[in-house]
């Protein structure tokens, strides 16, 4: 696809953030479920653009300042993050906030996991290891970014885990997909597991908050595995680690693919802390995204993983 698909006012940004650059190609890229993601290939390299899309409640502008915030915080504590060339957050140029970046070499972990099963252990590792690096990142408290200061916020943190999953349970759909007695177990899980989530209040780590393959791209070297960029930090805040632990060992809880266990060798081997109960703790913070997710429409791609997750962790001893 040549660049004609990209508006005149957005080549013209290109053009002044890439001063002497010729845009020779700008091709969609998949996995920008939120936003629009282009690969800009000029005579001097390769870019992408990230096209933040207006929605409702959501402040765009303030993702994108945030966003690339956090790429060079991160990156100066050595964390694998693609570079941030410039951004637009007010959205002056063409309208929307616009930010582009140096394009980062590497395939995503979900996909070499599909094509090649006998890297799970060195992808896990390697994740691992870029994980406990994203911890080194620490802030004066716990909550939400605000702005490009990076300043946490406590405002907008669910109070307790039983309150935001009622909350979820009445927004959505829940009561379509699950039985009353099996919301009423669900509520019980909440109630149960809210002191385990609550033990890590203290914490003050960045935390992406959408920690997986699907936004981890690896290289391979010399037959190992590293993490060459950690994509998309829309929802990154401060908490606990446990967060994206809880969020990448989803569907791993048997780790029949062998990826769970190194994953959690290599961040600890990288200098990450786990408690006891660690995993117990993170499969209580990662109840806030599953209910979250119920909250979608029924046909949503989420909501009936979330259910079936949902239903089997309901079939397990409440945590005591």
């Amino acid at each position: 696809m040549d660049a004609a698909p990209l508006e005149p006012p957005v080549l013209a940004w290109l053009g002044r953030e890439l001063p002497g650059h010729a845009v020779a190609a700008a091709e969609p890229l998949g996995g920008g479920y939120s936003n629009d993601n282009a690969l800009i290939t000029t005579d001097r390299g390769r870019y992408v653009l990230r096209r933040y899309r207006p929605r409702p409640g959501r402040d765009t502008g303030r993702t994108c300042s945030v966003e690339a915030a956090l790429a060079a915080r991160a990156a100066a504590a050595g964390v694998p993050v693609a570079e941030v060339i410039a951004a637009d957050p007010g959205g002056r140029a063409a309208g929307q906030p616009l930010l582009l970046a140096r394009f980062a070499p590497g395939v995503m972990v979900s996909n070499a996991l599909a094509a090649d099963p006998g890297a799970a252990a060195g992808l896990g590792r390697a994740a691992g290891q870029a994980l406990a690096a994203i911890g080194t990142v620490t802030f004066a408290r716990a909550g939400l970014f605000t702005g490009p200061d990076l300043v946490p916020s406590p405002a907008g943190l669910p109070a307790s885990l039983p309150g935001f999953v009622e909350t979820c349970l009445r927004a959505g759909s829940a009561a379509q997909a699950l039985s009353p007695a099996e919301l009423d177990r669900l509520r019980a899980l909440a109630a149960a597991a809210d002191p385990l989530a609550r033990s890590v209040t203290g914490a003050r780590q960045l935390v992406h908050s959408d920690y997986n393959g699907k936004n981890l791209l690896a290289v391979a070297r010399d037959g190992r595995w590293s993490i060459s960029a950690v994509l998309d930090w829309e929802f990154a805040y401060s908490g606990s680690p446990l967060a994206d632990i809880g969020n990448m060992l989803r569907f791993r809880s048997d780790d029949r693919d062998g990826f769970a266990g190194p994953f959690i060798a290599g961040y600890r081997d990288a200098g990450g802390a786990l408690p006891p109960r660690w995993r117990e703790i993170s499969e209580a913070l990662d109840l806030y995204a599953l209910t979250d997710f119920l909250t979608r429409p029924p046909g949503h791609r989420y909501f009936g993983k979330a259910v079936t997750l949902l239903k089997s962790h309901l079939e397990r001893p409440v945590p005591g």
